[in-house]
């Protein structure tokens, strides 16, 4: 039997509902689940997020031992000024909480201290507040880890998509369907689905225009960049169909011919990604050196500290971490 994964939660934007759904994931895990996992986020909001939700657990600082049966483990992380911290408020103090628990989930990970790194939801707007000029998640880690570029894939059960582009404009996205762009999401793509246990994934690159541009008729760019890109893909051994219009590509995928689809823009991806898995559908990074799954949610102030929020995504997302394995390099 294979060890389980360990697992570090990030507690998100404490004005949200991360705390919360991080809570209610956890009060339905074993306690063989328990004992993998480690939350990273401030005690004072973890605690108040399980008595809101009546886990009946107990979170129990790192470094104790032995950990009692069905306790989990905090790795205390501070907010600033917790006071001024209000439910469904934005602020850069809650901001700057949850740029520190990632920064640290990423240590962990480096150290091999934990596996993988599942996050709550921060928001945008508190982290460039606080003063961090990134772009969310995404952007903070390939800060963190030093990598100049990351993907992002989303799974459900039943489909997953990588995007060559996500969020510029429309006229930015046909301006980033170039070939080495689409090479590099396949084969970002290709090495993410081996962490899932895929060794040789069957890959589909969606079209970016129309009918793939019908010859010509409606873009000349499927023809000039996209049909190089999969030629060189396959020429390196790897088993790459394309290009497909958008139409079809998913259906196809869904009905299991394909492992992967490769989406030329946000929309593209996302649409088909969230409309077939719902509450299933979650974020995961490809291209940096350590593993991390989300939620695909935001922190949902409207409801914050309300006890209502569905922590479904956040048990999506737990589960597909306790999955991956990285991949040694040859």
């Amino acid at each position: 039997m294979s060890r389980m994964n360990s697992i570090g939660i990030t507690m998100g934007d404490p004005a949200g509902i991360g705390p919360e759904v991080i809570c209610k994931a956890i009060a339905v895990m074993s306690d063989e689940e328990k004992a993998a996992t480690l939350v990273i986020g401030d005690p004072v909001f973890m605690e108040r997020a399980n008595r809101l939700v009546g886990g009946k657990f107990t979170f129990v600082a790192d470094g104790t031992k032995p950990v009692p049966a069905g306790a989990v483990r905090l790795l205390a992380v501070e907010a600033p000024n917790r006071d001024g911290i209000l439910p469904g408020i934005l602020s850069p103090d809650a901001g700057e909480a949850a740029y520190r628990c990632v920064k640290k989930a990423v240590e962990l990970a480096q150290s091999g201290a934990i596996d993988v790194i599942v996050t709550a939801s921060l928001n945008k707007a508190a982290l460039r507040s606080a003063g961090y000029p990134y772009n969310g998640h995404a952007g903070l880690l390939a800060h963190f880890t030093g990598v100049k570029q990351s993907y992002a894939v989303l799974a459900c059960p039943q489909l997953t998509v990588i995007h060559v582009s996500t969020h510029v404009s429309l006229a930015k996205a046909a301006e980033a369907c170039r070939i080495e762009a689409i090479l590099r999401t396949i084969r970002a793509g290709v090495a993410h689905m081996q962490t899932t246990g895929i060794a040789s994934p069957r890959v589909a690159v969606a079209g970016l225009n129309p009918h793939c541009g019908e010859g010509g008729l409606y873009g000349t760019e499927d023809d000039e960049f996209v049909v190089p890109a999969i030629k060189q893909a396959r020429d390196e051994g790897l088993d790459v169909t394309g290009p497909i219009p958008g139409d079809v590509v998913f259906q196809q995928a869904i009905d299991g011919k394909y492992d992967l689809v490769v989406a030329q823009f946000h929309d593209q991806g996302h649409i088909p990604a969230k409309l077939i898995g719902k509450h299933d559908t979650i974020n995961i990074t490809a291209g940096l050196p350590i593993l991390r799954t989300s939620v695909d949610h935001g922190t949902a102030f409207d409801i914050a500290w309300r006890g209502v929020a569905d922590p479904r995504n956040m048990i999506s997302a737990i589960a597909m971490a306790r999955t991956m394995r990285p991949v040694k390099k040859a």
